[in-house]
């Protein structure tokens, strides 16, 4: 018996067939797949917190309410909602800490980055996490201490998974985000995805998963989420979503789900989605959006990436001055350099002009193409290193 190599081993724009989207997202939903849901509202798969509490008070029936979970997220839908997933006191007081945060911001003159609408547009707060864990203990404890939270992660990414959180307010006026993917491989431009083999394409949303609780009832022309549910399933998606008629596929097929406040709503980081338009007028759309991350997403050894640059860069020049080929000197820096932008401090490292920021490979690189001297090189690693910093 032969086997062939597949001709999708690797995935670009021209792979994409609208087509193959547009039929896996006339998909539809039974009810009789997630027995204790209590509702699929626009192939969105709801779960009301109160009434699934006795059941995952106990083990089997917490088991079996994941498994439905992570059916959703990866064969189904793509999107569950839990509704009353935080409650109200402790809501109103994260709510109050995040509007400080902001008003803070705003005192000192701090312009926020985003990731996939005009910087400035939005009110946000990067790293709210920690943020609030420092500045409110009690209620950081409060609020995180959500049962739904837990489920929904420990579902999808297992035990000892880590979240990470950014508060977003759209504001009455604003404009919807153009749709797309998540992290990792959603942060991406076209070409730094495509040397990403196929299988990594398929791995990168069994990474993370993406969450967002509604800080305010929002009304659908706030402009909660737009959605595409079953969009996940499309293996070339990564690089899917800046097509034309990608786009025009979305708008004219996605949903919006109304929330009310302590709504909380999960999906695959690889479901096609994008905030919408806020068409009201005293609507502040807030939503604290939850970054959740496997615990097996980093290397095995502590590596001192910084110590390493700084030896290895002096060497890395006697190369380039001997003749060697940019290829082979990017091989060495590879090795050596961290390659990936995140994690980082997104207050003092932001998106702005980008979907992310340099790495040190990067700057690294540039040292080489520029001719930096070590001193040079160091005092911008230096600066790379307090930026990442979060304090």
């Amino acid at each position: 018996m032969t086997t062939t190599v597949s001709s999708r081993s690797y995935f670009s724009p021209d792979d994409v067939d609208v087509r193959e989207l547009a039929e896996l997202i006339a998909t539809r939903t039974s009810a009789g797949t997630y027995p204790h849901a209590s509702a699929i509202v626009q192939e969105v798969v709801v779960y009301e917190m109160a009434t699934i509490a006795p059941v995952i008070a106990t083990p089997t029936g917490r088991r079996a309410v994941m498994t439905e979970i992570a059916h959703a997220l990866r064969v189904g839908p793509g999107v569950v909602a839990l509704q009353g997933a935080v409650t109200t006191d402790v809501l109103d007081r994260a709510t109050a800490a995040f509007e400080w945060m902001i008003a803070e911001q705003h005192q000192s003159g701090a312009r926020s980055g985003d990731h996939f609408a005009t910087a400035g547009a939005n009110d946000r707060v990067w790293n709210a996490l920690e943020k609030l864990a420092v500045a409110e203990p009690e209620v950081f404890v409060d609020y995180y201490a959500s049962d739904a939270i837990a489920l929904a992660a420990t579902a999808w990414l297992g035990p000892s998974y880590q979240i990470s959180s950014q508060v977003n307010v759209v504001k009455p006026g604003g404009i919807a985000q153009s749709p797309h993917r998540d992290y990792h491989l959603g942060f991406m431009t076209d070409a730094q995805a495509e040397p990403f083999p196929a299988h990594a394409h398929l791995v990168s949303s069994m990474l993370t998963l993406q969450g967002a609780v509604a800080h305010v009832d929002m009304p659908v022309e706030s402009g909660p989420t737009k959605l595409l549910p079953h969009s996940q399933k499309l293996p070339a998606g990564y690089v899917a979503w800046r097509r034309p008629d990608v786009i025009e596929l979305f708008e004219q097929r996605c949903i919006q789900l109304p929330l009310r406040a302590g709504d909380a709503v999960f999906f695959n980081p690889a479901l096609f989605h994008a905030a919408g338009s806020n068409h009201t007028i005293d609507v502040r759309r807030m939503a604290n959006l939850l970054q959740i991350s496997s615990a097996f997403g980093r290397s095995m050894e502590a590596v001192d990436r910084t110590r390493m640059m700084r030896a290895v860069y002096p060497a890395l020049i006697a190369r380039q001055a001997a003749g060697w080929d940019e290829a082979a000197l990017h091989r060495a820096v590879a090795a050596a350099a961290e390659g990936y932008a995140f994690p980082t401090n997104l207050d003092r490292d932001p998106p702005i002009g980008g979907l992310a920021p340099a790495s040190q490979a990067d700057i690294v690189r540039q040292a080489l193409a520029d001719r930096w001297t070590p001193v040079q090189l160091d005092e911008a690693l230096i600066a790379l290193d307090e930026r990442r910093r979060t304090t």
